[in-house]
């Protein structure tokens, strides 16, 4: 789709965000997930984060939002969490055998649509894309 001249930049960005978002949460779902599922997996799968309130903060979720998303992928088998040893009040959370399956579903999914969504953008398109949309999104943070 063609842009209008007149078309601000931001309703452009709100407009592909927005199409993007539902294609990629659609390509999640037909691999049987959603995206707070696979960015809890992914956080979770690079063992960066050492408890439950580590894992929000990366998140940008508040406590009980994540709360919330571990509930469901614990009752489905994705993850467990435990009581710190050390701590009590801190919980940790591990992937299942099931939560690792889900993961390497969720990221085959990812890639085909990161490989769907670059078509006809060669390596130099991406990096300057990527640039040009960390210049907005710092642009928008320097006006907060």
């Amino acid at each position: 789709m063609k842009r209008p001249a007149t078309q601000p930049v931001g309703l452009h960005l709100a407009r592909v965000s927005k199409v993007v978002s539902r294609a990629f949460d659609d390509a999640l779902a037909e691999a049987g997930g959603s995206r707070p599922m696979w960015l809890v997996l992914v956080s979770v799968k690079s063992g960066q984060w050492a408890n439950q309130k580590e894992l929000a903060r990366s998140l940008g979720i508040e406590g009980a939002t994540l709360t919330h998303h571990l509930d469901g992928m614990e009752r489905a088998g994705l993850i467990k969490r435990s009581r710190d040893p050390s701590n009590r009040r801190v919980q940790r959370v591990e992937l299942t055998k099931d939560g690792d399956a889900m993961f390497h579903r969720l990221r085959t999914a990812a890639v085909a649509f990161d490989t769907r969504l670059r078509q006809g953008l060669d390596d130099a398109d991406a990096r300057r894309l990527g640039r040009l949309l960390d210049r907005l999104q710092a642009n928008v943070e320097l006006g907060s």
